[in-house]
């Protein structure tokens, strides 16, 4: 009585009797509808995992050259470990790129910055595009030269001005190493290349807030001083 009541036009009754004579008809349709949905819902799942495992793959791949890197500032590794390694993760590196790089990702600073990746040696390296081991001055010489004579003098500078914040003192030290590694009249052996890296691991094991004591601040200081008088040495014997 409900449902005639509920349906008491014969418009509805006629409806409602179509409906209990194709109940099964109806259910087959709705359950393909449901495997349809889930269907469409497993690609676009599928096509999510693929961008988030891509962009997983890149982000381990830039830690790794940032790791690499210090490992090696820190004698870690030995240079033809080194070189091999560096050598293939830059391969990997452009293979992941690519599978991220997009209207989302144009740039690799728009992924670090999205990801706040804190790799500016990795970055350095990626720009290169090659082992810091590799020398290629690319003929520019008397640019190099130009740098490091800069980014001595810039540093005693500071140090002078009694700057003693790690995150102002080592982006200056780093630079100065890996122009010295690139220039290929400076000896492997020069004894302010092995300076310069000692001291650039002693700021990569502080925090960048962390500042150098008084006593650390002069002995960097004539540290530095020697190994700038023992680079003029060297460009004019």
């Amino acid at each position: 009585m409900t449902i005639v009541y509920l349906f008491g036009s014969s418009l509805s009754r006629s409806f409602l009797g179509f409906l209990l004579r194709n109940a099964s008809f109806i259910t087959v349709c709705f359950y393909v509808l449901k495997l349809v949905e889930e269907f469409f819902y497993l690609i676009v799942k599928s096509l999510d995992s693929f961008r988030y495992d891509n962009m997983a793959d890149l982000y381990a791949v830039i830690n790794t050259i940032q790791c690499l890197e210090k490992a090696y500032i820190k004698d870690s590794v030995t240079a033809k470990e080194y070189t091999a390694a560096c050598s293939k993760l830059l391969v990997q590196y452009k293979a992941a790129f690519k599978q991220v790089q997009g209207e989302e990702f144009p740039s690799l600073d728009t992924f670090t910055s999205y990801f706040k990746l804190d790799c500016p040696a990795a970055m350095e390296r990626i720009r290169e595009d090659r082992p810091i081991t590799i020398r290629d001055d690319k003929g520019n010489t008397s640019k190099c030269i130009a740098d490091i004579v800069s980014l001595f003098i810039t540093t005693m500078d500071k140090l002078r001005l009694d700057i003693r914040a790690n995150d102002e003192l080592q982006p200056d030290l780093r630079d100065l190493a890996e122009t010295m590694a690139r220039l290929s009249l400076v000896p492997d052996e020069f004894e302010g290349k092995e300076k310069v890296n000692q001291w650039l691991r002693t700021l990569l094991s502080m925090q960048a807030s962390d500042e150098l004591s008084e006593s650390q601040v002069r002995q960097l200081l004539f540290d530095l001083e020697t190994s700038y008088n023992a680079f003029n040495r060297l460009l004019h014997p």
